[in-house]
């Protein structure tokens, strides 16, 4: 990779004092990369000591920006001719004018970026950022209930590595305002709450004859936010087109990467203030991702579609980041447009909607030229095929936790099971309890 300096990366050879500079540069515009490692003229020259720098990287933004940039930078360490480098990526904040704490909202503290230079900011502008400041962030937002409590949120921590026992845990997410009453990250966070995910399935191309409606919620965001991927999954149907070994190719209704970078940045980036939630629509010929807000107030839609990071919600963007369920800032929109168009978006004041048509290569083998992914392939129907995708991934898993899976009542599974078994596609193999699936197909 050739690196040089632009209004969107920044080149440092060692960690110095202008770090903190650098970050609220790129805060105070849409974002940016800084690379520690790297000289001015693109020679890679390694960070030692690599563990230890990224720590202090992390403490001094921590503790020398205001307002608070958690949620709204990601490191990681890169290795490039032989040499590691740290990546340090910022997006643009909504609560602008960032500044270093200890000169306040002053030239001396606040700077912007502007092509390869960061400059310390105009007072009048300073001034003018903070009377259009955006307050209304999940968390300055006071939680419609204040008896929360956050064991699911614990358990994710906890598989991950961290430590949840201590008294700062909850602190240390921003869970709560100023006055120290929980946020509305908290509420979103909390075993029990108002927040309602739903996935709705209709018949045929049009919002007129609804099949099945779910709804993934009433708890943590990052449950409800699982839920939502696992049923897609399904939804998104693999289908094999075969004519020989080497002609064997798989094909998905959706391509799987897009679908959930997409899903993601619905449920991170919605306007939950306004009381509304993303919503997943599944039609015959396409899936449609909604999520509300339209875009960040300063984002345009070239910005957007290139992928510039405005984080709506940089709390949530911060936790879903420790669940790794987000990578780098900005790389999913990327992701996406590697496999879909500007013309798959459609994008308003108040919403942004994806439309994932499908596969027209998947739909043929589906037999179905109209796109009704509700037919059948080799005599097996859509839901069968699906049995057997889940059973091949899965084939430990009782019909309790299939049902679920799949949506599916107990009585129809049955159904279904015994006409697999019957034409000796499926077969258990030992008990209901320690037993397991085979599958010939």
């Amino acid at each position: 990779m050739i690196y040089s300096e632009s209004d969107l990366i920044e080149l440092k050879e060692i960690l110095n004092d202008s770090l903190e500079k650098e970050v609220i540069g790129f805060l105070n515009t849409l974002g940016g990369t800084i690379f520690l490692g790297i000289k001015d003229d693109g020679t890679i020259c390694g960070v030692d000591d690599i563990d230890k720098v990224i720590l202090k990287i992390a403490d001094r933004i921590k503790n020398n920006i205001l307002p608070s940039p958690m949620g709204l930078f990601h490191i990681k360490i890169s290795e490039d001719n032989n040499k590691q480098i740290i990546v340090l990526s910022v997006a643009g904040g909504l609560e602008k004018p960032y500044y270093l704490k200890k000169y306040g909202m002053t030239p001396n503290g606040c700077f912007i970026r502007i092509g390869t230079q960061t400059s310390p900011m105009p007072q009048s502008q300073i001034d003018n950022l903070f009377s259009r400041r955006v307050i209304n962030t999940l968390h300055n937002v006071v939680a419609p209930n204040q008896s929360l409590t956050f064991a699911q949120l614990k358990i994710y921590y906890q598989e991950k590595g961290f430590e949840v026992d201590n008294e700062y845990f909850l602190r240390n997410l921003d869970l709560y305002t100023e006055d120290g009453k929980f946020n509305y990250v908290a509420y979103l966070m909390a075993d029990n709450n108002g927040n309602s995910i739903k996935v709705a399935r209709f018949k045929g191309t049009e919002k007129l004859d609804i099949l099945e409606r779910n709804e993934y919620g009433r708890c943590c965001l990052i449950k409800s936010a699982y839920s939502v991927l696992e049923k897609l999954d399904v939804i998104n149907t693999t289908v094999v087109r075969v004519g020989g070994e080497a002609r064997r190719k798989e094909y998905r209704l959706v391509n799987k990467d897009a679908l959930r970078e997409a899903v993601l940045n619905a449920i991170i980036h919605n306007d939950y203030i306004n009381g509304s939630y993303p919503v997943f629509e599944i039609y015959d010929d396409r899936i449609e991702v909604i999520s509300s807000g339209g875009l960040p107030v300063g984002l345009t839609i070239e910005e957007f579609f290139n992928g510039r990071s405005l984080p709506r919600n940089k709390e949530l963007m911060r936790i879903f980041s420790d669940m790794e369920l987000c990578e780098q800032l900005g790389s999913g929109m990327k992701k996406i447009m590697k496999y879909y168009t500007k013309d798959d978006f459609e994008i308003s004041e108040h919403f942004i909607t994806v439309k994932f048509k499908y596969n027209k290569d998947a739909l043929s083998i589906l037999g179905n030229v109209n796109g009704n992914v509700n037919g059948s392939v080799n005599g097996l129907s859509i839901i069968e095929l699906k049995i057997i995708e889940m059973l091949k991934n899965y084939n430990t898993i009782n019909l309790t936790t299939l049902a679920k899976k799949l949506d599916i009542g107990q009585r129809s599974l049955s159904r279904y099971i015994k006409t697999l078994k019957e034409k000796q596609i499926i077969q258990r193999i030992g008990s209901d309890k320690t037993g397991y699936w085979k599958v010939s197909y």
